[in-house]
């Protein structure tokens, strides 16, 4: 595998070179030492060092229906909208919707997403095309799904994949199924992806029937802990956020799908006082309808402020580490712009509109971030977008659309 020299790039607002190799950050050194065995990409001084996006909560093959069945209550949406469509989409339709979702992803930045939804096995085949990094869930809803040893063992022969275990909700995954499901994860180690405590109704409805709040209800069945990836979390308690501390559970905050849907702000300052590792998903595209990291990073912070009432909430440095770090902790990826540190890296335009004037580039990179302005996104020391080209996006875009057209006929 030939090194990768990233020379002459701006990182921490100094002209430096990055040397990759084997998928790790090398060396970090003004210093060019370059052979035979080295691709040079020249960043000309104007193409800045930055960590990309993980983002921790996707339905990706939901680009099938971005736009479906808009402005309407959650439950009603899900009822009587989306899983009725849901159930007409095969498995080769939820590949070519991974792809999409893959493609919107690597454009705007991201390297790795969370996903939960049908036909894994379709989302694991794009996945391995594009050389993205992924968590896929095996989704349990009702009386579907189960532990899937042969997908399992699918996933493992894929580099930069990992497996979860992803009960839809406790409203959806009946008390022995997830009891059951905390036993197998304790014993594989998969990490458990669940949506939980989205909408007041939810809780209301755990209160009634368990005498508990959806966290609460969890952590008693052994579902609270490092491996819990837990979606939305808008409506906690203090005691929520103290459990979900304690145990080392990381919150998928999702800002637009919730504020979409009105399922509630979630409150950002709260939880990061109380010590809960946040990190932020985009949800589906049917619920949002964007996958770019860098608007759910604008959202997050306008949230944080304005939940606080404090325009201190929210800082920039937070919401970046939630859409970087601590995502990249959910992944199992050594995220970070040092030697032997993984060699996942986004390479800005400083010279791009919304850059300008240049003062503070984290502030850039949230409150006027445009996936333009991203001129190349590295993934494991490969790129994934170089000089703003995706190999294969006409193909993609063109195989979608002749998808769409079959699904408004079905």
């Amino acid at each position: 595998m030939k090194k990768l020299l990233l020379k002459d790039l701006i990182l921490d607002g100094k002209i430096t070179s990055i040397t990759i190799e084997n998928g790790i950050i090398s060396n970090i050194n003004e210093t060019v030492d370059a052979d035979e065995n080295t691709e040079i990409f020249d960043c000309r001084k104007k193409l800045a060092a930055t960590l990309p996006f993980y983002n921790t909560h996707t339905h990706a093959a939901m680009t099938l229906l971005r736009s479906y069945a808009e402005d309407m209550e959650l439950f009603n949406w899900l009822n009587n909208h989306i899983w009725p469509m849901e159930a007409k989409l095969t498995a080769d339709d939820i590949y070519i919707g991974s792809r999409l979702a893959i493609l919107e992803m690597i454009r705007s930045g991201t390297v790795f997403f969370n996903d939960s939804y049908w036909h894994p096995e379709a989302t694991l085949r794009a996945v391995k095309d594009s050389g993205i990094r992924a968590t896929l869930g095996m989704l349990y809803l009702s009386d579907k799904g189960i532990r899937n040893d042969e997908f399992i063992a699918r996933a493992k022969e894929v580099p930069l994949v990992n497996v979860s275990h992803a009960p839809h909700a406790i409203y959806t995954v009946d008390t022995e199924k997830l009891r059951k499901i905390a036993e197998t994860s304790a014993q594989d180690g998969l990490q458990v992806h669940i949506h939980v405590a989205e909408t007041a109704t939810e809780v209301a409805d755990s209160l009634k029937k368990y005498g508990k709040t959806p966290v609460a209800y969890l952590d008693s069945l052994g579902l609270i802990n490092e491996r819990a990836a837990l979606a939305h979390c808008v409506h906690l308690t203090d005691e929520d956020r103290e459990i979900i501390a304690a145990r080392g559970a990381y919150i998928l905050h999702n800002p637009v799908s919730n504020m979409k849907l009105c399922s509630g702000i979630f409150d950002f300052e709260k939880a990061l006082k109380a010590g809960c590792k946040i990190t932020i998903g985009t949800d589906g595209s049917s619920s949002n309808n964007s996958l770019s990291m860098l608007e759910e990073m604008k959202f997050a912070a306008l949230c944080a402020k304005v939940t606080s009432a404090s325009p201190l909430a929210g800082n920039k440095s937070d919401i970046l580490r939630a859409a970087s770090i601590t995502g990249a902790e959910l992944a199992k990826v050594n995220a970070g712009i040092a030697p032997g540190k993984a060699a996942d890296l986004l390479l800005i335009d400083t010279e791009h509109v919304s850059m300008c004037a240049g003062y503070d580039m984290e502030a850039d990179l949230i409150y006027s971030g445009d996936p333009q302005m991203i001129d190349s996104v590295i993934c494991n020391g490969k790129f994934l977008k170089k000089n703003g080209v995706i190999d294969g996006e006409k193909e993609i875009i063109s195989e979608a659309e002749k998808l769409f057209a079959n699904l408004r006929k079905r």
